[in-house]
């Protein structure tokens, strides 16, 4: 069983599975965000959903670049978490299965291309007090020293 984080799945409603890959992403004692703006206006770890037939390391790396501009090296898998969601984007109640990894960012090559999304360094404290997603802030307190 994959341990939930957020309001329980309602019974009456119907959820569409949404796996998806995120990165803690570590430079000395700072973590590189996403900062989701627009209709949403919060602090994410950089990632998203896995496309049909993409592996997660692929969705991973793609996900990261899309959303800071950044690549990345040596992903690892931390765990995973799951919390029921309504994604106005998609217009669905989703069940987001989410995959955190810990990986090397190597080098900034662009602007994020993801619309309203701004690439964000944050102290591993303030990092974890701005996530919004309460499984990202878990995974962080968890496995980012010195919080």
């Amino acid at each position: 069983m994959i341990r939930r984080f957020g309001a329980p799945k309602h019974r009456n409603r119907t959820y569409t599975p949404r796996p998806g890959a995120y990165a803690i992403l570590l430079r000395g004692q700072d973590i590189l965000l996403t900062h989701q703006g627009g209709g949403f206006d919060e602090y994410q770890l950089p990632g998203g959903g896995i496309d049909p037939g993409e592996s997660p390391i692929a969705a991973l790396h793609r996900e990261v670049m899309e959303e800071t501009g950044w690549t990345i090296r040596n992903p690892v898998r931390l765990g995973a978490y799951r919390r029921f969601t309504f994604m106005p984007e998609y217009d669905l109640w989703a069940e987001k299965i989410c995959h955190i990894f810990l990986a090397v960012p190597v080098r900034q090559i662009s602007a994020p291309i993801e619309p309203d999304h701004d690439a964000v360094w944050s102290g591993a404290r303030t990092a974890a007090s701005l996530l919004a997603s309460a499984g990202d802030r878990h995974f962080v307190q968890t496995y980012v020293w010195d919080l």
